[in-house]
């Protein structure tokens, strides 16, 4: 793909987002238009003085639906790069993040803090505390025991993964089958199926800062990224450290993953979808496939939310179900009508 082509994609796609996300403030039980939403936007930023907004929907735009839709953007972005580097490490296109064992992990300690009341010293806190530390907690327990006399394989970092996620996922079975609260237990399964309804200016600062640190990091690594997918041996003979890069790989995924599941949930498919969408798109380049992974991991995730708040209103239906509902069939679509690449092959 040409640069001209390309910025003009990644042109197309953030006004997209910007469409998508303004779309998304809009919907809601309350009517507002988008020059309201952009009048009220100007006005916090303090690019405008003047404001025609009532004060009610002031406080709908700024305080309840914009965190909301920034953290949707923010999460799917987050996870779509996220599925682009893990499957370039692992060299297997059906690969995602949950795959290290995050998602079971961030489950135990979610369970722990709404059953058991774990943390609960920490406040509103203790929910995002606890599943990022169980998040990180698989993570560390899946690399040792895929490293190995001072080397970590691929293939035992895959069987690991599972293994941890098959454990940590037992855990959670069995505090959930001993559990008597009712309405916990239906709040761990909300949980698990991923929810943005949490989302507060206060709680987007970790998750955005995160995101933007190894969106940074795994860029200016692209040409290792672009190596992983033609084999360890080329990349050897190319002067990477593979062991070193897979630790830095695992290490960046595991914390952006961590952080963001802490913050949403677990919501699976954006990881394993988007990045194959992209590299219909712009091939296998690393330098193209993260910019355009996170457009439209982002813009994904948005309409997944407008989706999951407008089916079964006024109840509000977990996005995780949505992002299955859509994800899947597509996935199914795309292996079987049209043929991409990955690394060197298709």
């Amino acid at each position: 793909m040409t640069k001209l082509r390309f910025t003009l994609l990644a042109s197309v796609l953030l006004a997209v987002l910007l469409a998508s996300m303004t779309f998304g403030v809009m919907v809601g039980s309350v009517d507002i238009t988008p020059s309201i939403i952009w009048e009220v936007l100007f006005t916090k930023m303090g690019l405008s003085a003047e404001a025609t907004a009532s004060k009610a929907q002031s406080i709908i735009i700024w305080e309840i639906r914009l965190p909301r839709i920034i953290l949707a953007a923010i999460v799917g972005a987050a996870l779509a790069i996220s599925g682009a580097a893990i499957q370039a490490l692992v060299r297997n296109p059906i690969a995602d993040p949950y795959i290290l064992g995050v998602s079971s992990g961030a489950s135990v300690g979610a369970t722990l803090v709404i059953l058991l009341g774990a943390f609960s010293f920490l406040g509103t806190y203790a929910l995002s505390v606890a599943a990022f530390f169980g998040a990180i907690l698989a993570v560390v327990i899946v690399f040792l025991l895929a490293r190995v006399n001072g080397r970590t394989s691929v293939i035992r970092l895959l069987l690991a993964g599972i293994a941890i996620s098959m454990v940590f996922s037992a855990i959670t079975n069995f505090m959930l089958m001993t559990s008597k609260q009712q309405g916990g237990i239906q709040a761990v399964i909300h949980w698990t199926l991923g929810s943005l309804a949490g989302a507060k200016w206060s709680t987007i600062g970790l998750p955005f800062f995160t995101f933007l640190l190894i969106f940074i990091l795994l860029l200016f690594n692209y040409r290792q990224l672009n190596a992983l997918l033609l084999g360890e041996e080329l990349a050897t003979t190319l002067g990477i450290n593979l062991d070193r890069f897979r630790i830095f790989i695992i290490l960046a995924v595991s914390l952006l993953t961590g952080v963001v599941v802490a913050s949403s949930g677990s919501i699976g498919f954006v990881g394993l979808i988007v990045p194959h969408v992209v590299r219909m798109m712009v091939g296998s380049n690393y330098k193209l496939v993260l910019p355009i992974s996170a457009l439209m991991g982002a813009v994904f995730l948005v309409w997944a939310d407008m989706a999951a708040r407008v089916a079964i209103a006024p109840e509000e239906m977990p996005i995780g179900i949505v992002t299955a509902v859509c994800g899947g069939p597509f996935f199914i679509w795309m292996l079987r009508r049209r043929r991409y690449s990955f690394g060197d092959g298709e």
